[in-house]
């Protein structure tokens, strides 16, 4: 049987880990050792209002438990607020080793019931959130021996959920985000890579399962989501953040006691000798769009 991957003296940064996901990967880290931030704005749902408790709670947790954490109520938004973030790891535990990108919100609604502003509170959060911790860990995780990033993707960046044009559209940013900063990362041996959860949390509850499938709330009260547990997808974090995981820009589906990766191919496609007409794609259209032999594509710069 594998050793346990431990985490003992390495500071960890958890954003969003006052509640669902990241509040059951706090918990499972520092159960392993490692010192934990809980950053956390306490936001309801839809990005609105703000409460410390969340955050404070989860460390009560930690430390009831036996372990070590510290909370940080700053906004992961705003550039200040995830620089207070990274200031508060380093205050606390005197070092940066990993960073666990998973604050965000949800609304839900077709294209046209999107308007602006919503789709930019799903940029500020979901993406430049992760790339204002990330911008302010970097310098630390660069000097740390082991250090990494895991970010929070999600399958809804291939475009099979109703409803979420603009979670969807700020989730793929860090899905692309996440596989070109693995190739920065190569750079300075910091491994970069991404989750995409499945699991019951406020964001995949009944209700509002319910409102983006339009179906009734009883439909998704069965045996099926009661496995959709958010501790499920904590493991898949955990590996991801290692010392001993040697992956980079790699995202993995986890939840429901399923792991597996989530990758972009490319098709054997079509050549041409000579020109290429319009007309030439659409009478080989099943060729262009045959899967079989397709290559996943990567981190095919500097091997």
């Amino acid at each position: 049987m594998t050793n346990e991957l431990r985490f003992d003296g390495r500071s960890v940064i958890v954003t969003g880990g006052g509640r669902g996901f990241g509040r059951c990967h706090a918990l499972l880290l520092a159960s392993r050792g490692a010192r934990v931030v809980v950053a956390d704005y306490g936001v309801e749902l839809d990005g609105s209002g703000s409460s410390p408790d969340p955050a404070e709670q989860v460390v009560k947790e930690i430390e009831s438990a036996g372990g070590e954490a510290v909370a940080c109520f700053a906004n992961v938004a705003d550039e200040g607020g995830a620089q207070e973030i990274v200031d508060t790891a380093l205050k606390a535990f005197g070092r940066l080793d990993v960073v666990v990108n998973n604050a965000g919100i949800y609304a839900g609604d077709w294209f046209d019931g999107v308007d602006n502003a919503q789709f930019r509170r799903m940029v500020d959060y979901h993406y430049l959130g992760t790339v204002f911790v990330s911008k302010a860990a970097w310098p630390h995780l660069k000097s740390a021996e082991h250090g990494c990033i895991v970010n929070t993707s999600s399958e809804a960046v291939v475009g099979h959920i109703p409803k979420s044009p603009d979670y969807a559209g700020a989730k793929g940013a860090v899905f692309a985000f996440t596989k070109a900063l693995a190739l920065n990362g190569k750079l300075h041996g910091v491994r970069v890579n991404a989750v995409a959860p499945r699991g019951n949390t406020r964001m995949s509850g009944p209700d509002v399962l319910s409102k983006t499938f339009d179906e009734p709330e009883e439909n998704f009260i069965n045996e099926f989501f009661d496995n959709l547990k958010p501790e499920y997808v904590s493991p898949a974090v955990a590996f991801l953040a290692h010392d001993s995981c040697s992956l980079t820009g790699e995202v993995i589906v986890c939840g429901g006691l399923q792991a597996m990766r989530l990758a972009l191919i490319e098709t054997i496609g079509l050549t041409f000798e000579n020109n290429i007409t319009p007309e030439d794609l659409a009478e080989n259209v099943d060729r262009l769009m045959d899967t079989k032999d397709a290559h996943v594509m990567g981190l095919d710069l500097w091997g």
